[in-house]
Order: structure tokens, then sequence, then C-alpha cells
């Protein structure tokens, strides 16, 4: 997942609903936001940190860290990262862990940039 930028206009620009009213898009902290807390009221995990976002064709994607299983000492936690898929609006679409780490270790190479 790359952070790549976009016009500020692109991201205010109006879409259509289903009723064919215009609606806003939300701007990118509203759907961190809100994407943290849809995945905390979903999984009952409490996210860490955002790692990546990306603005996809489908929405958005984001990458979540979460703390899955507290150990002391707390360098031996167990941390996961969840690829977050949401809408253009921002609501949760699905989600995935990718990865499950202790606190404590670097990140080895992996596969695909990641």
């Amino acid at each position: 997942m790359a952070n790549t930028p976009r016009d500020s206009n692109e991201q205010d620009s109006p879409r259509k609903s289903e009723d064919g009213a215009a609606k806003r898009q939300p701007s990118l902290m509203e759907v961190v936001r809100q994407a943290r807390a849809q995945f905390a009221e979903l999984t009952g995990l409490t996210p860490e940190s955002v790692s990546s976002f990306e603005r996809t064709e489908d929405g958005w994607e984001l990458e979540i860290e979460v703390l899955e299983l507290a150990r002391v000492p707390d360098t031996m936690s167990l941390l996961a990262s969840y690829e977050v898929q949401l809408t253009p609006e921002g609501e949760l679409a699905g989600y995935r862990r990718v990865r499950r780490y202790e606190r404590g270790r670097a990140d080895a190479h992996r596969p695909g940039g990641r």
C-alpha cells in the first residue's frame, strides 16, 4: 500500500447517492477515524495505529495495527496487522489479518514490499 497525494478538489467533489442527491466525500482523517471505530466495534480489538492507507477504485484500503495478546514484558506482546477495505463513503467493507508478530521483533523482509 502506498500513500498517494490527491488533489484537494477531488477529495471534496460530490458523488451522487442512490437517490441522485449529491454526497460529500469524507476527508482522509474522517475515513481513518471511522475505520478505526468500526473495526474496534466489530472485532473488539483496539487499533494502536494505522500503518498505511491508500485510495482505491473501490474506496479505501488501510492497514491497522492492533494488540492481540498482552504479555509481560510488553516487548513479548503479540500484535497483528489487518488489511481493512472501506467503501468510498468510509463504511467498513471487509478486513483480514495479514500478519502477527511480537512487539519487540524487528520486521523481516516481507514479500511484496510490505
